[in-house]
């Protein structure tokens, strides 16, 4: 007996076709209107940044990672050195209260760059010094931004941003609060992102993300001074402790870069070491005054060695890739009119940053 034919149901293939459109279109409208609201979020950030974000935040962080590796690691610096003129600019240091460390002689120079003063503090000594140098010696196009920050002389504040970090107790302004910015001496970056680190934050007296043993951790005071160190070792927690921020493991260990002693798997990824990009660090010379260090086209043993150089002996690394590392210092004339400057005058992102709401979290320094 002949098997009965199915016939073909025109209703039901056009009603699974609809459907199959609809949820489609829908993901779509979705996922675009999430892509809108990352690129529209208050606070300043590159759009690379923003798409980077909304697709680590959407499960394509390998993705992101792989790009940014092939990217990255492919554009290496000129071997051509530095117009040596920069490093001239402005009236040296006299008569510096802070033992500043010797910067490295640029190629084709003969003397260290200067060192210039920044804001005066409570007594009119300078609250910070800045300067630039060549910190890669393969690589002397490459330039860094220093600043050696007087711990005795200021405040240190760490304020979480609108989405760093993403908790039910950050209730965070994300900007300078206005009672602080007549005396503000400097604002800069804080690290990573923290669904891309193991460790936390400490602020306004809530773990907003547990803080994790062996993390670089810098830890803020009741009297306003920041020191790094390991968590657990040199730095824990205490009744005196008001704001602790980790990233990855210490750079810079007794004085000593870290890559070149402790190899891959510390950093934040895969080959995210290899990287020649924007990087930023922070770390304390051995009389526990702060040392900042940025710059374009480092790759991390760059950085470390950048932050050696500048007379760290402990250290960790903060935010990288352009738009990401921002250290702006405040000058003021007779009249107290604030003047805000670049650690590096082609730092990418608005001098204003950090004086709005921003998404990440950041330090301040206050006189």
């Amino acid at each position: 007996m002949p098997k009965p034919v199915v016939g073909h149901i025109p209703g039901k293939s056009r009603l699974i076709t609809f459907v199959a459109i609809a949820l489609v279109t829908g993901f779509l409208t979705l996922a675009g209107m999430s892509y809108a609201d990352a690129l529209n979020a208050p606070g300043y950030a590159s759009f690379a940044d923003k798409t980077s974000e909304w697709l680590r935040d959407h499960g394509a962080g390998p993705l992101v990672d792989s790009v940014e590796s092939w990217y990255y690691t492919r554009h290496v610096p000129s071997t051509t050195a530095a117009d040596v003129k920069q490093f001239a600019h402005g009236a040296p240091a006299s008569n510096a209260h802070l033992q500043l460390p010797t910067l490295p002689i640029p190629v084709g120079s003969t003397v260290a760059p200067r060192w210039l003063p920044g804001r005066p503090a409570a007594g009119g000594k300078p609250a910070l010094y800045t300067s630039s140098f060549e910190p890669d010696r393969a690589h002397p196009s490459v330039i860094a931004g220093v600043a050696v920050i007087d711990s005795a002389a200021v405040k240190l504040h760490l304020m979480p941003g609108t989405a760093q970090p993403n908790s039910a107790q950050n209730h965070s302004a994300a900007q300078v609060p206005a009672v602080d910015v007549p005396n503000l001496a400097a604002v800069f970056n804080s690290g990573f992102r923290f669904g891309d680190i193991a460790g936390g934050i400490y602020a306004f007296g809530h773990e907003l993300k547990p803080l994790h043993a062996g993390s670089a951790t810098a830890v803020i005071d009741d009297r306003g001074r920041l020191t790094i160190g390991e968590w657990g070792r040199e730095v824990k927690a205490s009744s005196h402790m008001v704001a602790a921020r980790q990233n990855l493991a210490l750079l810079v260990d007794d004085g000593r870069s870290q890559p070149q002693i402790r190899g891959l798997g510390y950093w934040g990824g895969t080959g995210l070491e290899n990287q020649y990009t924007w990087r930023s660090g922070l770390g304390v010379d051995r009389n526990g005054n702060l040392i900042y260090v940025d710059g374009n086209q480092l790759n991390l043993s760059a950085l470390a060695s950048a932050l050696v150089d500048a007379g760290a002996v402990r250290a960790m690394q903060l935010d990288i890739h352009p738009g990401m590392a921002t250290f702006v210092s405040y000058s003021v004339d007779h009249a107290r009119h604030a003047t805000p400057s670049k650690l590096l005058t082609w730092q990418p992102g608005p001098l204003n940053r950090y004086l709005t709401p921003d998404r990440r979290d950041f330090f301040y320094v206050t006189t």
